[in-house]
């Protein structure tokens, strides 16, 4: 019965992830749901991006946080529209949540949403919340064993990015052997190598974005 029930859970979540679909190719938005584990700089990506794309790109964000707001004060006080959403201890959000959130943006104010997911490598691989593309999180200091770890997550994302890699110096991290790994169970995703804090690896990675982004609010 767990399984059954699981099952009609999941399958709720898609109707709803394709309604928020809907919504957002109504208003020409691209949904971008941002992945990784705690401390593997979600925030601070987020935050360079905007810093690097705001002049040409509306930009709004959900920050997904099982409690508290820290990571939405950032954000807020940069001047970008952002709605915090605490789970209340569930490891993963949901498409009904994002749903639920739409109603505070001016949706026709906006270009791009991000989505900070949860802090966790497994459940937010699993609920699609009616996004545009994916980006997977791996930070240096996490090690580099972690795609065959958690391969659903890796093998659900449209990009690999090993983030913080100005830290590999002081850590005993293979950067070929993740993207050979992430090749492995995804073969069509782009790799990246970014330093937030340095911004190395954001002359790659921000024209793969805005590509996808322009395909997304075409479509």
């Amino acid at each position: 019965m767990e399984i059954k029930v699981m099952h009609q859970i999941m399958e709720w979540n898609e109707d709803v992830s394709e309604q928020v679909k809907a919504e957002l190719a109504e208003h020409h938005i691209c949904l971008i749901n941002v992945m990784g584990s705690p401390g593997a700089g979600k925030t601070s990506l987020i935050v360079r991006l905007i810093e690097a794309m705001r002049s040409r790109w509306r930009i709004g964000v959900i920050e997904g946080d099982i409690a508290g707001q820290i990571d939405a004060e950032k954000i807020d006080a940069m001047g970008i529209p952002v709605v915090q959403l605490d789970t209340d201890g569930a490891c993963h959000i949901e498409a009904e949540s994002i749903r639920h959130i739409l109603p505070h943006f001016d949706l026709d104010a906006l270009d791009i949403l991000f989505v900070e997911n949860i802090g966790n490598l497994v459940c937010p691989a699993e609920f699609n919340i009616g996004e545009s593309f994916r980006l997977a999180l791996l930070s240096i200091p996490e090690g580099d064993d972690k795609v065959p770890k958690y391969p659903l997550m890796f093998s659900t994302s449209d990009a690999i990015i090993m983030n913080k890699y100005d830290m590999l110096p002081y850590f005993d991290f293979d950067d070929g052997r993740v993207e050979r790994d992430a090749k492995g169970v995804n073969p069509n995703a782009a790799v990246f190598r970014v330093s937030p804090r340095t911004g190395q690896g954001l002359d790659e990675l921000l024209p793969w974005l805005e590509a996808r982004i322009e395909a997304a609010r075409q479509s």
